[in-house]
């Protein structure tokens, strides 16, 4: 585990995460800070119960998402790979012009 700095709404935080998560758990940061921003700027609230109505947003989404049928991880992970390798072709195609 490696510790990682981390910012929400200016205030910082050090989390502990695996290096193999740590792009999903800054992205992750991201998403949740734009959220808490969002609300506190249309509620004018802040500090519990902005994180707590922001728990209780990102909760509503995500049960909306998982009852519309979710998204099928799998099969979207197989597409990135395919395209990667595409992309690594072509690449290396280019790179073999010069």
């Amino acid at each position: 585990m490696e510790q990682l700095d981390i910012k929400l709404l200016g205030r910082e935080y050090r989390v502990a995460c695996k290096p193999e998560e740590k792009e999903g758990l800054l992205a992750a940061v991201a998403y949740l800070d734009g959220k808490m921003r969002d609300l506190a700027t249309k509620t004018n609230s802040s500090g519990e119960r902005l994180a707590v109505m922001t728990a209780l947003n990102i909760s509503h989404e995500f049960l909306q998402l998982q009852r519309a049928g979710g998204f099928d991880i799998p099969t979207l992970k197989r597409r990135i790979e395919h395209i990667k390798g595409r992309l690594d072709t072509a690449l290396a195609e280019q790179e073999n012009l010069f």
